[in-house]
């Protein structure tokens, strides 16, 4: 139970919170973005207007709301709400809480809310233990993630649970939130101005983190303070502000933070369109999404791998250069590193998105294999079969390609029930339609 003591204690920790924690809303009214997630009509909340909420994931990258819905449900809901972290939490944590929500419905007949926020860096072991207890709903299982809960979240604790999936914010809803923070008692009351131009800025820079970009503003606000051309003090002369300029925002926020986690869904997310703007022959995306790993510090050999398999699976025989050039890419990475390898991996990306495409090594491989596990096992023709044993000498007569003019002579390569074309079949695009044609003017089809 709240108190007046515990009140006064809230708001002075509430003043000399980050920015970003004091323009935390507490209303689905003043809740900036989602839309789709919490917006009119959705399902999410009329559960919080209601009060009616099931066990829910909040799944989306950093500084798009989750813990900020979670203080909203917190603030609107009639049942009790408790917080356990991820990070510090144990086994026993969590069912030392449950043993108290459970005790809260026998004795008041008042539900229990449990936020975890973080909740994929619970183990395995920690997240079995609310199976039962949100099955029979002696808690509400609020869980917040960065990670996608399809492989981070048990199936158990899932199946349970609605995922509700958040996204960035547009500039359009972090201006909303850093215009309010410059004008809220709460913020910087009006104590500080910024242009369109500098709003922008800072909308750019926080890629669609809402705690971003208020931390920008914080740390810009504090800068515009300290610049010579003002007087130091952290109050402005009376009916003026603190004006907070393009160099201010930058000396707050150097590079933009662009969201990249390596063990994350973004690092798939990336690599997944740099592998594919490569296939579709666009060189420009293809250095974009490039330029987002480098710049996020990713593996280069992790990269150039990434290019030596696009090389053979997209490109293959259209362009057989295209793994030499991936292999040299390859060596770079290995061998020179950054900052110059990057130069290298840009090459072999830009020469993958323009070479001619090709998946027959792909395809032809797949059907062969699919052939090999199958169907029953097919003999070898005896005349290639090797002939360092005994009985070699009744062996059907191998034709050596070399003994002929051209270098080849129609002969059977492949086992019985089995006829050329069956597995390769060129795209008609480069080298290897070239061959193809050539070889196809020159020779009979096999039998």
């Amino acid at each position: 139970m709240e108190t007046l003591f515990t009140q006064v204690e809230k708001e002075k920790t509430l003043r000399n919170a980050p920015l970003a924690v004091r323009m935390r809303p507490s209303s689905l009214d003043d809740y900036v973005g989602q839309q789709k997630a919490v917006g009119p009509g959705s399902w999410l909340r009329s559960a919080i207007e209601h009060d009616v909420l099931s066990s829910v994931i909040l799944y989306g990258p950093a500084g798009t709301g989750k813990t900020t819905l979670a203080h909203i449900i917190a603030a609107h809901t009639r049942s009790e709400f408790v917080e356990v972290s991820a990070v510090t939490g144990s086994v026993k944590d969590l069912r030392r809480e449950i043993d108290e929500a459970e005790r809260r419905l026998m004795t008041f007949d008042r539900r229990t809310i449990l936020f975890i926020d973080e909740i994929h860096r619970f183990s395995r072991s920690q997240q079995d233990a609310l199976l039962h207890a949100v099955e029979n709903r002696t808690v509400v299982l609020v869980g917040a993630t960065t990670e996608n809960p399809y492989f981070e979240v048990n199936s158990a604790l899932l199946s349970r649970s609605r995922v509700v999936e958040l996204e960035h914010l547009s500039d359009d809803d972090i201006a909303v939130l850093v215009r309010r923070a410059l004008a809220a008692p709460q913020g910087l009351d009006g104590r500080f101005a910024a242009t369109d131009e500098v709003v922008h800025a800072i909308c750019t820079l926080s890629a669609g983190d809402a705690r971003s970009a208020l931390t920008t503003l914080e740390l810009a606000s504090e800068i515009a303070v300290t610049r010579p051309d003002t007087d130091g003090t952290p109050e402005p002369a009376p009916g003026e502000a603190y004006a907070i300029t393009l160099e201010d925002v930058q000396m707050a926020n150097p590079r933009r933070g662009l969201t990249y986690d390596k063990s994350g869904d973004m690092h798939y997310d990336i690599i997944s369109a740099f592998i594919k703007s490569m296939r579709g022959s666009d060189p420009d995306a293809a250095v974009y999404w490039l330029a987002r790993m480098i710049d996020a510090g990713e593996d280069p050999k992790f990269i150039a791998r990434r290019i030596m398999i696009a090389a053979s699976e997209d490109i293959g025989n259209a362009d057989p250069q295209a793994l030499l050039v991936a292999e040299a890419a390859f060596k770079a990475a290995e061998v020179i590193g950054y900052p110059e390898c990057r130069i290298n991996l840009a090459q072999a990306a830009i020469y993958n998105a323009l070479a001619p495409k090709s998946n027959a090594a792909e395809a032809a491989i797949d059907a062969a294999l699919a052939d090999v596990r199958s169907s029953g096992q097919r003999e070898v023709p005896s005349y290639l079969r090797d002939r360092h044993r005994p009985g070699s000498d009744e062996y059907g007569e191998y034709l050596y390609p070399h003994n002929y003019p051209e270098g080849w002579v129609e002969q059977r390569y492949l086992p019985e029930g089995l006829d050329r074309g069956c597995f390769w079949h060129p795209d008609g695009r480069g080298w290897e339609q070239y061959r193809y044609e050539q070889g196809s003017a020159s020779r009979p089809a096999s039998t």
